[in-house]
């Protein structure tokens, strides 16, 4: 009768049973990847440091990643502020601005929108900086490089704005096509 009881708590509950193995399953499948995925992330963040120290490409020389050709074509550091053309909109550095121009061809087959977010520069250290989107958007505020898409064959150019501390000089841009992107290691030196 005991064993008739049990018999009839799995049939009972079938959907309860199947759910209870596939837990399990998932539990010990996501236990063995996860480990897996461990060896890989640090051979990832080994390799994205050596990439840091040798950069691919220089000034004025085209570097690709994603759907976007860059070509950093200058440096400008150790501003106070920035302004807007017309004068009406001046923003101050916490440290001091550094202006980095570029420009980006749309190599891909579809539209692809150009986030100054998702661009940074490295000092010497390897200390990462992103930008200061709102500096950048006031130097430019008709200019639509950023935050706008970019059709197939279309170029731009803008101006990308880091406030950096005084006294640090960007040796490295970072340059990705979206957020998710790989991203592409230009040299400032």
């Amino acid at each position: 009768m005991k064993d008739n009881k049990k018999q009839n708590i799995f049939k009972k509950h079938k959907v309860l049973t199947v759910i209870g193995v596939l837990v399990i399953l998932a539990i010990i499948g996501g236990a063995s990847s996860g480990s897996k995925s461990t060896g890989s992330t640090a051979t990832k963040d080994t390799t994205s440091s050596k990439s840091a120290m040798t950069p691919m490409t220089k000034l004025n020389q085209p570097a690709n990643d994603g759907k976007f050709q860059f070509t950093v074509t200058s440096v400008k550091c150790g501003q106070p502020s920035v302004s807007s053309a017309d004068g009406y909109i001046t923003k101050t550095a916490q440290g001091q601005y550094c202006l980095v121009n570029i420009t980006a061809n749309n190599i891909g087959d579809q539209s692809q929108t150009l986030d100054s977010t998702s661009q940074y520069l490295y000092d010497s250290s390897n200390k990462k900086y992103s930008s200061d989107d709102e500096a950048t958007i006031d130097i430019s505020p008709t200019d639509n490089t950023f935050f706008n898409a970019i059709n197939p064959g279309n170029t731009v150019s803008g101006t990308v704005v880091f406030d950096l501390p005084k006294g640090v000089t960007p040796t490295v841009a970072e340059l990705h096509d979206s957020a998710l992107s790989g991203g592409v290691k230009v040299s400032l030196q």
